[in-house]
């Protein structure tokens, strides 16, 4: 290659870097969204082809209807959720001297218990100091969550419009020979499929589960905190316990040992292993994932990208480990 073309190669190769890097960094508090468009683009595509190769629907209509799909199934979760939210709110005694009395009794009851006193001035200091933290966390993350639904329906509104274009040009400057090509396209189709079905079917099954140990075992407001079970699910290692391991503290506080007993036996024997029981079993039969993929995977993901990170990070972690067998096959064993 002559001097004027290396050059221009590495001039070239140089600003793309550059630039690359400057617009990724500025892009972040926006990446979510984006990666979500992705995620959502590779599982609505085969219906965008159906609906204008065979029905031949205009694009803008097509596009626009996988819009309001994908809308629907965002906003009815989350109107369920609010609705399940509000209605429990207005259930409740808001006279605040009944919460005081009850905190109170908690106290004392763990100060008989272990001689520690929870409502001393230091931890009633502490506590009043992170409220405003924890209500400057929870709006940063509401405006964030909302300005990143917007991008995503308007990035995959124009993936969608753009559909054969965008993955001509993604499929020509991946840096593998096409039967890799095929292997990458393939797991990551297969990935992201089983984590959005599998994900949610093991969110719902193991909430209902625990939503009927809650019932049995009479914990107060058992919808609730089934919902709240379906949701602490996806949170790898933890996951529910985080639930229910509370409300058998607060049984054995109480005095109710059998209550106490018979959850926390219930919890662990059955809702957690349930759990780890379908979400191996799914990984395995849709993806063909080993199941440390998914459990570090969904640990990594979710401290990178929020509630995405599900999807993310197994995937990420698979492809890191395929691009890692595609380099010793091409180049460790030729040689």
């Amino acid at each position: 290659m002559k001097t004027k073309e290396q050059y221009c190669k590495y001039s070239l190769v140089a600003i793309v870097l550059v630039l690359g890097t400057i617009l990724f960094i500025k892009i972040i508090p926006v990446l979510t969204g984006i990666l979500g468009a992705a995620i959502i683009y590779i599982l609505v595509r085969k219906q965008m082809f159906y609906l204008t190769e065979k029905r031949h629907t205009k694009t803008y209509l097509a596009a626009t209807l996988m819009i309001i799909e994908t809308a629907l199934c965002f906003l009815i979760p989350i109107s369920l959720a609010v609705w399940l939210f509000v209605s429990k709110l207005q259930n409740m005694n808001l006279d605040p001297q009944t919460y005081i009395t009850d905190i109170q009794n908690i106290a004392d009851l763990i100060h008989k218990k272990i001689n520690y006193n929870v409502l001393n001035k230091d931890n009633i200091s502490f506590i009043t100091s992170l409220l405003p933290k924890i209500g400057k966390y929870v709006l940063g993350n509401i405006s964030g969550f909302s300005i990143n639904i917007f991008v995503m329906l308007l990035v995959l509104f124009f993936m969608l419009l753009e559909g054969q274009k965008m993955e001509t040009f993604f499929y020509e400057i991946l840096p593998f020979t096409k039967a890799h090509k095929k292997k990458i396209l393939t797991k990551i189709n297969l990935i992201i499929k089983a984590n959005a079905l599998g994900i949610p079917l093991v969110a719902v099954i193991q909430g209902g589960v625990a939503t009927i140990g809650f019932l049995i075992f009479k914990a107060p407001n058992p919808i609730l905190f089934g919902f709240l079970s379906c949701i602490a699910s996806i949170i790898p290692i933890v996951g529910t316990g985080i639930i229910w391991a509370p409300l058998v503290a607060y049984f054995a506080l109480t005095g109710n040992w059998e209550h106490a007993i018979g959850l926390g036996a219930y919890s662990i024997i059955i809702t957690t292993n349930i759990d780890n029981l379908l979400r191996f079993i799914l990984q395995k039969k849709l993806a063909n994932t080993h199941p440390l993929i998914t459990l570090f995977g969904v640990f990594i993901g979710l401290s990178l990208f929020g509630f995405l990170g599900i999807i993310i990070g197994p995937l990420m972690l698979s492809i890191f480990l395929l691009c890692l067998n595609i380099f010793k096959i091409e180049y460790l064993e030729k040689e």
